[in-house]
């Protein structure tokens, strides 16, 4: 036992941390972008073990068509009046100059829901964030301000806040423009604390590559004006590539009930110092105010650090096991790990009654579709793992396809599939995504028989190797040769892997049934789910 906590504390695809106690329970949410069900919530008892335990969103939104690196955006809870309070974006489009980003509050007793209808609050930015000041009981709404007519670099102009009328269920009066950029410029992921007679205004600033960073200001006054810390950034990566942690910032704060303070914040491990393939994760610090009243890291200067002093009395598991997921799909239900792109996974083409035993995956659009892409899929949170599934399909032509993939987004992927080709009957294939760029390996392995098929792939950071076999062989044979993986990086989500059916000649005109599927993290890792 240790009384440090190794960061990250969520791995793979896990941004835009936002941390609360309430009672004696903390969680945290992140941004989950085009994934269902969305925003992920995990908890805590004691900041240093952390499970996934709901998420949150699921037949509030529609996200069909909504481009990569769209739609779930930022999540914030709070909790007051006995209830949760939830407000996020919903992304519908980035197109330059304009940016459609509509915001909404939801509310629960409970973190499980069920949660009300969504409300809607504004457009005028993203990252909104509700502050409750007790003072005299008013709510507010705040989020970052778009403004198109910034005609360089980004467009982000500061923060905005409204007055929210919980009665009315709307926001009120007019918005007051609170916080201007920082010569960091694109600032976002507002969060008001009140500390010491102080409103703390936390921003994040820079961009979320490798200047990103986190920006504390602070005011007497709720409306301000804001003066901003003199040593800011309070915490970056930038001009620091030899860190381990890259990219920090996006950070929200905790007291525990002893009062010491943490800040969980967003940082990326590329690899090679280059690809962040799992993505944007989440870690945390142990923070202190000092005697001026600004916010400092306990271990000093303003860079993460990869272990930092657990709450008192908190003793951490110094080496946990590899991190293990599996489904046997006996059903009635997909294990809450997996996710679904843009639409829910139903029983309309996600079946375990089909065939008791088997997930029966009904064949969607093609694997590029933003609408009925038929995946599920776990996130990459290894930079070394193996994952094996097997599947039966019955395909009758090259426009139908089932297997498993590694999948960033529509532009970015990597796919093993079990088709059909004239002449040949039903083959194994590989086709490849690379920046919307498109091949496909012409060699087709043919299959002489209906056994199941098995196939595999095994990830060594940038190098990915697919193997299949067939039926109750023993022996994983390699499928083409190794592939270099470090495309499947970069933009806002991380890479995740999963299993999926495609039928351009018919919709729903062709299944495959799954028997399995089993991911082993191959990383010396602390667990978290």
């Amino acid at each position: 036992m240790t009384n440090m906590i190794e960061n990250p504390i969520l791995r793979g695809f896990n941004p835009d941390p936002y941390i609360i106690r309430v009672k004696d329970i903390y969680y945290i949410l992140v941004s989950s972008f085009e994934w269902l069900p969305g925003v992920r919530v995990y908890e805590s008892k004691d900041l240093a073990h952390w499970e996934h335990c709901t998420d949150i969103l699921t037949d509030q939104v529609d996200l069909r068509g909504n481009a990569k690196n769209c739609s779930i955006w930022a999540p914030q809870l709070s909790y007051h009046d006995n209830l949760f309070h939830l407000v996020y974006t919903d992304v519908k489009s980035t197109k330059r100059p304009f940016k459609d980003a509509h915001n909404y509050l939801i509310t629960a007793e409970s973190i499980e829901g069920p949660w009300s209808e969504p409300i809607y609050l504004n457009s005028s930015g993203f990252d909104p964030s509700l502050f409750h000041d007790d003072d005299d009981g008013r709510k507010w709404v705040l989020n970052a301000l778009w403004d198109y007519r910034i005609t360089e670099g980004n467009k982000s102009s500061g923060i905005v806040m409204q007055q929210y009328d919980s009665k009315q269920q709307r926001v009120i009066g007019d918005p007051v423009k609170l916080f201007d950029c920082t010569p960091l410029k694109k600032t976002e992921a507002p969060h008001i604390y009140k500390q010491n007679g102080y409103y703390y205004l936390i921003t994040a600033e820079g961009g979320t590559g490798s200047g990103h960073a986190v920006t504390v200001a602070r005011s007497k006054e709720l409306l301000g004006p804001y003066e901003v810390d003199p040593l800011n950034p309070m915490l970056t990566s930038s001009d620091h590539p030899e860190l381990p942690l890259q990219c920090a910032g996006h950070g929200s704060l905790v007291q525990t009930p002893d009062g010491e303070w943490y800040m969980a914040h967003l940082c990326t491990r590329p690899i090679e110092g280059k690809y962040a393939i799992l993505g944007r994760e989440s870690a945390i610090q142990q923070v202190y105010w000092n005697e001026e009243g600004w916010l400092r890291l306990t271990a000093g200067g303003n860079t993460p650090q990869l272990q930092v002093p657990a709450p008192k009395g908190v003793s951490v598991q110094v080496q946990q096991p590899r991190h293990i997921f599996e489904d046997s799909f006996e059903g009635p239900q997909l294990k809450k790990t997996w996710n679904s792109l843009r639409i829910l996974a139903d029983d309309s083409w996600c079946s375990f009654t089909e065939r008791p035993g088997y997930l029966r995956l009904v064949a969607g659009e093609s694997i590029q579709s933003l609408f009925q892409h038929h995946i599920v899929a776990i996130r990459q949170t290894d930079m070394r793992f193996r994952v094996e599934t097997a599947l039966e399909y019955d395909p009758k032509s090259y426009l139908q396809m089932a297997g498993l993939l590694l999948y960033l987004n529509d532009e970015n992927y990597l796919y093993a599939y079990v088709s059909h080709e004239e002449g040949q009957g039903k083959v194994l294939r590989m086709m490849r995504c690379e920046e919307n760029s498109f091949t496909l390996v012409p060699k087709a392995i043919a299959i002489k028989d209906d056994l199941p098929i098995h196939l595999a792939v095994e990830v060594n950071e940038t190098q990915a190797q697919f193997y299949y076999h067939i039926g109750d062989e023993s022996v994983w044979v390699p499928l083409f040769e190794t592939q270099n993986i470090s495309f499947l990086s970069g933009g806002f989500t991380g890479n995740f892997v999963g299993i999926a059916a495609h039928d351009m000649q018919q919709f729903k005109g062709s299944y495959a049934d799954f028997v399995h599927f089993r991911y082993q993290g191959n990383d010396d890792r602390p667990s978290q789910d």
